[in-house]
């Protein structure tokens, strides 16, 4: 589990640095506002906190109260814009630096991440080439399934999407 206390450290100093070769594309002319450790800090910060509404953590206590760490917020909805374009970046920064170790002990779960309703597979055209359908133990579903191993301190010691 990531402690506040290395939230500046990852922050200010890894993220940008370990995730750099996996960006994909041209950077913009134009860069955000916000870079990348922030917004990947934001969200882990969301997590750590407590919060059950990110929408509600962004606007009311990071915009209002996180002024002095985050002097740049931007709007919530291109934020929203900003965290799609780290998914992977994050996905890779996570497996690299912050996963837990074996202690002989595992536990595995996998849960379905639905495209959309069953009725809908034939007219998706976001994930068309790429979801599939897949069965779990409540049906049948079309999308992608999250497999998580973890140890028995709870931390995450490996994940997949497939």
């Amino acid at each position: 589990m990531i402690a506040y206390a290395t939230i500046t450290e990852i922050y200010c100093l890894e993220f940008d640095a370990t995730t750099r070769p996996f960006l994909l594309g041209k950077p913009s002319k134009r860069p955000p506002v916000m870079n990348n450790s922030e917004v990947v800090c934001i969200y882990l910060l969301f997590h750590l906190g407590g919060f059950r509404c990110f929408k509600h953590f962004y606007l009311f206590y990071v915009q209002r109260h996180m002024q002095g760490e985050f002097p740049r917020t931007v709007s919530y909805s291109r934020f929203v814009e900003l965290s799609q374009s780290v998914l992977l970046p994050m996905s890779v920064f996570l497996k690299a630096c912050c996963l837990g170790t074996c202690t002989g002990i595992s536990f595995v779960d996998s849960t379905p991440i639905r495209v959309c309703h069953n009725k809908r597979i034939k007219r998706n055209k976001v994930f068309k080439d790429i979801a599939q359908v897949g069965k779990s133990t409540m049906g049948f579903f079309f999308g992608f399934k999250l497999q998580v191993v973890i140890n028995d301190k709870g931390e995450i010691f490996n994940f997949a999407l497939t």
